[in-house]
């Protein structure tokens, strides 16, 4: 008999001014000037998950965790499955080793403590685990986790690992440890790996295809579709950020269909988090 196939629903818990494409706009050591949407923009993923009966896993950025305690309690409590999501937002292939391996200590630390539960799985920001940093891996494993969700099989501007594997794969590791990787959902269309079902991607291309692209990974492969999406993505009334026109169209651009479509999303699947199908 055919298996269900398993939809994986991430959250990117981080705040509208923190993406990469404000960088150059909205300096770190500002970040707290400006007006945080985070907490309330979370609650209602966490909202329309209850109200569906899914589950997610939240990739919390450490920053985040550490001044908003009380919400990374709020997800554990409500049942979903708690992920690091690095702590200062920066790109893996802009550090050192010893650079990502202190801000993903400080991240890690700052959820476990503040929820009590062991984290194991990894998101880079801006799937910024590249050929150019592929090292982090081996980081990833020595220091316990289980899984990573970090390598974009596509082609862009930003991030983006072309050729690599589009199901769940396991990497080895040169010092013999494993690792288990779920790249984010894509479709092949006449020999180009194509993005689809995840934040961007999700809000600008039309929604016919996102449904058809859903439809057809779960004919080729069922075992891990995953989608993905921010907070921010379901807050058209977010302040606006004076930057680069191709940096505002790719954060602002159709920011009202976000939710709408999440909820056709959530009633059409029953989505889980990674833990539900990693554990046996």
């Amino acid at each position: 008999m055919e298996s269900r196939p398993h939809y994986i629903l991430s959250i990117d818990v981080e705040d509208y001014f923190q993406v990469e494409a404000f960088a150059k706009d909205v300096r770190r050591a500002d970040w707290e000037q400006w007006p945080s949407r985070v907490v309330d923009n979370t609650l209602r993923i966490l909202d329309l998950c209850d109200e569906y009966g899914s589950k997610a896993t939240y990739f919390v950025l450490g920053w985040v965790a550490k001044k908003f305690p009380q919400l990374v309690r709020e997800i554990h409590a409500r049942g979903h499955e708690l992920a690091c999501h690095s702590f200062w937002h920066r790109p893996v292939y802009q550090l050192t080793p010893a650079e990502f391996l202190e801000d993903l200590r400080e991240a890690r630390g700052v959820i476990e403590q503040t929820a009590g539960v062991r984290v194991v799985g990894y998101r880079a920001p801006t799937w910024s685990i590249t050929a150019q940093s592929a090292w982090a891996l081996e980081v990833l494993a020595d220091e316990g986790f289980a899984y990573d969700s970090s390598i974009y099989p596509i082609r862009h501007d930003l991030y983006g690992v072309p050729g690599a594997g589009r199901f769940p794969y396991e990497v080895q590791t040169a010092g013999g440890r494993k690792l288990k990787e779920f790249p984010p959902m894509t479709v092949r269309v006449l020999g180009t790996t194509l993005p689809a079902a995840g934040g961007g991607y999700l809000r600008i291309l039309p929604f016919w295809y996102t449904r058809w692209a859903l439809r057809r990974m779960a004919q080729v492969d069922g075992r891990a579709i995953v989608v993905y999406l921010h907070p921010w993505e379901v807050d058209p009334e977010q302040p606006r950020i004076a930057a680069r026109a191709k940096s505002r169209f790719r954060h602002y651009t159709n920011l009202k269909r976000v939710e709408p479509r999440l909820r056709s999303l959530l009633s059409a699947h029953r989505f889980e988090s990674f833990r539900q199908i990693l554990e046996p």
